[in-house]
């Protein structure tokens, strides 16, 4: 009896207050939301969010503005065109025993010509349909899905062969016909049809475009 006695006056001449060491069950722990460690992990949490999307939003900004998407839509896509053929360049200066390499410039290239279809698919093709101009848009369309077949090829033979770099060139060759019809032929009488409001128009699209899959 003289113990708990004891004990009561002992909680009492500390005013009801638990010692500094005891805890309410969950303060103390990463879940207790009332807890001071809990605010700065909260916040450390949502800082490192904010700094991951800032690094995302970045990145594509980067993307897009390496490309030459923040100009005339025309510009662009020539600019992407002569970055294609740059990583081609580099694909065929190697050799038979750099099939680390090839396998990375080869993604590289997957990439470049992935988001090139995306914005040319989902926005210029269906412009020139719009345009009347269907039989050019429906043709250059059917090539892209040769492009992804010469990307399957090359994805399942070993790159360290030499039937590899051969299907490279080839399928280098059937890229170029194709950026010679739209540069060439397609799009600059596309182009010259359209009014000012459109074209910018056009070019507001496009880098929105990129700018999902940058």
């Amino acid at each position: 009896m003289a113990t708990k006695t004891g004990d009561k006056q002992s909680d009492t001449s500390r005013g009801g207050r638990k010692e500094s060491g005891a805890s309410d069950g969950n303060e103390g722990t990463g879940f207790g939301w009332g807890s001071g460690n809990t605010g700065v992990l909260m916040g450390a949490a949502m800082a490192g969010a904010a700094v991951g999307i800032a690094a995302n939003v970045g990145r594509k900004l980067f993307v897009q503005f390496t490309s030459g998407a923040t100009g005339d839509w025309f510009d662009a896509l020539k600019t992407e065109h002569a970055m294609t053929l740059a990583i081609f360049d580099k694909i065929e200066a190697t050799d038979d025993s750099q099939g680390i390499i090839r396998g990375m410039l080869l993604t590289k290239l997957k990439y470049a010509l992935d988001k090139h279809a995306h914005q040319e698919e989902n926005v210029v093709y269906p412009a020139l349909r719009q345009a009347n101009q269907a039989h050019d848009a429906d043709a250059l369309n059917a090539e892209h899905g040769y492009v992804k077949t010469y990307l399957y090829e090359l994805e399942t033979l070993p790159n360290t062969s030499p039937e590899w770099l051969a299907r490279v060139k080839d399928f280098r060759a059937m890229i170029e016909e194709h950026m010679r019809m739209e540069e060439n032929e397609v799009f600059p009488a596309f182009q010259k049809a359209l009014t000012p409001e459109q074209n910018a128009r056009i070019t507001s699209l496009m880098n929105k475009e990129g700018f999902k899959v940058a």
